[in-house]
């Protein structure tokens, strides 16, 4: 007789845990990546003690390795590229070897805001301490290169008693606030967002709280759509609701570099008093539910992708706000970008003046005569724009062809080729650790070639056909979102030799034509073909568009072989 047989148990198939993401509220505390170690070891807000007391006075060789990569970036300070390295060593060397002994240092200016006495002070800095250089961001910073770690504190003593500061410019913190230019005097604003973004300044920016965020954090605040709200972590974009009237549009989410996403409603109305809080709740969800273990997913847009708009906002208000937000409407979207260039009324009867720099690329020279040229003409601020370019405000109305002769003879164009008017770049190899090929010359170059060789189309052209060049990968230049984005990389040319050129985006773009266009597959330029490509794409557009048509509509059906 056999015995019976005994039934083996079915296994339980084991469940693969998913791996934490270093999210705080999640009991995700231990530091998960190099980054996020040195922020454990120190706050790097008293990095500024140390900058003051031992490296101004020791010089470069005194300063730690982790201060100067890391903790230098919450005061605006970055090592320059050392000169003579080329693009396509870049990935291939370590650090310290990339380092120059100069630094870079961003002065951060909230919604471009400066009295000329303000210019006047940042001319000075630049011509004293920095080489005369001076460049103005697509963030509305001005940033300077050159600077020496001697000249720091002499600096900052220099900025702070003019009113400015370079706290938090760069670093994992709260960066800059991107505000309208003509913020208070602009016919079309529907709010002047100016109160909101100065009591953000003044309640949290330097705040020990919000010093340690799973990356940066770029925030606009503005009454009309100026500001490029679409690609920024959080958005305050101005609306009328039909109950409560004037407030703000809550978006968050956006963001480029190499994973763009196009920031997304909350579908919640804000009125101007709770903007602050509403920012606070904010900032502190991305503090706390950010991802911090690869350094790579560690910006807001992952976590709203991730949990979607409604979770999002859930959290906000249960956990932060501790009540409901006001529902309400979206923006309208205005029929063409505003980029504050030409002569523009203000509402009390006077003039605002924008001029375009190549660019942004300026100098402490021309700033102190921008200042000198404005007060002569009886105005006291100037602006600076998230497009690279600066505006006079105030100016009266008989002083405003006077003004514009002064601009022009600096090189600051009020009535600007489409060229001109819609060129933006980054650094570039010139001072960039991370660049891959040159921008900013590059730009000066192809704008001066193509007012050249398009001068008999340009009458044709209702809108700019914005060109945006970006050293590297991370689109510092908002290269997606341009009518022709150029990222820079090393590319064969027709020789087989490796030479500085571009990947090609087309058709990118924000307000009515928000998105990023067309990546064109393989398609890459030389730098010397450069000039010609753009000659040719533009001429294409103008022989094949329907009446109206923007650059952007238009390449989304163009066939793909006038594209290369």
């Amino acid at each position: 007789m056999s015995s019976p047989t005994r039934e083996t148990p079915a296994r339980t198939p084991r469940v693969k845990q998913k791996r934490g993401e270093g999210q705080w509220a999640l009991g995700y505390r231990e530091p998960l990546n190099p980054n996020e170690r040195s922020k454990k070891d120190d706050n790097p807000l008293n990095v500024r003690a140390r900058i003051e007391n031992i490296y101004a006075r020791g010089g470069f060789d005194s300063i730690d390795p982790g201060d100067l990569r890391g903790r230098f970036r919450w005061f605006g300070l970055y090592t320059q590229r050392k000169p003579g390295i080329d693009g396509g060593r870049t990935a291939m060397l370590e650090p310290e070897e990339l380092d120059d002994r100069y630094f870079m240092l961003r002065v951060r200016l909230d919604g471009g805001a400066l009295t000329t006495e303000q210019l006047a002070v940042l001319a000075e800095i630049s011509q004293t301490h920095a080489r005369d250089t001076a460049d103005i961001t697509d963030r509305q910073n001005i940033q300077y290169h050159w600077i020496q770690i001697e000249d720091v504190p002499t600096i900052w003593a220099k900025l702070e008693k003019a009113g400015m500061t370079t706290l938090e410019a760069c670093g994992d913190s709260p960066r800059v606030i991107l505000g309208s230019p003509v913020a208070g005097i602009a016919a079309d604003e529907i709010i002047d967002g100016t109160p909101a973004i100065d009591e953000i300044k003044r309640r949290y920016i330097g705040d020990p709280r919000y010093s340690n965020l799973p990356r940066k954090f770029k925030t606009a605040v503005s009454g009309q759509q100026d500001v490029a709200h679409e690609i920024n972590d959080v958005a305050f974009v101005g609306v009328n609701h039909p109950e409560h009237g004037p407030g703000f549009d809550v978006w968050v989410g956006g963001g480029l570099s190499t994973n763009p996403m196009i920031g997304q409603r909350l579908g919640a109305w804000v009125s101007l008093d709770e903007v602050p809080d509403v920012w606070e709740g904010v900032i502190s969800v991305f503090r706390d539910y950010g991802y911090r273990r690869l350094r790579a997913r560690a910006r807001i847009k992952f976590l709203v992708k991730d949990w979607g708009v409604a979770k999002f906002r859930q959290v906000l208000e249960d956990e932060y706000l501790k009540r409901k937000l006001t529902d309400g409407p979206a923006p309208e979207v205005p029929a063409t970008q505003i980029d504050h260039v030409g002569v523009h009324p203000q509402i009390d009867g006077k003039f605002y003046v924008g001029a375009a720099p190549v660019a942004g690329r300026v100098s402490g020279a021309t700033l102190l005569a921008v200042a000198k040229a404005a007060e002569r003409a009886g105005s006291k601020r100037v602006r600076l724009t998230p497009h690279q370019k600066l505006v006079v405000l105030d100016v009266p109305e008989a002083e405003v062809n006077g003004l514009k002769s002064e601009l022009s003879e600096l090189g600051l164009e009020t009535e600007p080729s489409p060229w001109r008017r819609g060129i933006m770049a980054c650094t570039g190899l010139e001072f960039c650790k991370l660049a891959i090929v040159e921008t900013k010359a590059r730009a000066i170059e192809l704008v001066t070639d193509l007012e050249k060789r398009l001068a008999d189309i340009q009458a044709e052209i209702e809108n700019p056909v914005t060109v945006h060049l970006n050293g590297c990968p991370n689109s510092c230049a908002r290269v997606q979102t341009a009518d022709i984005g150029l990222k820079g990389q090393i590319v064969t040319d027709e020789d087989g030799k490796q030479v500085e050129g571009f990947q090609v985006h087309l058709g990118g773009g924000l307000g009515l034509d928000a998105g990023f266009g067309r990546k064109l597959r393989g398609h890459k330029v030389t730098a010397s073909e450069l000039t010609a490509y753009v000659e040719r794409v533009v001429r294409a557009y103008i022989a094949g568009r329907e009446p109206g048509e923007r650059f952007a509509q238009w390449v989304l059906r163009a066939d793909e072989s006038v594209l290369q």
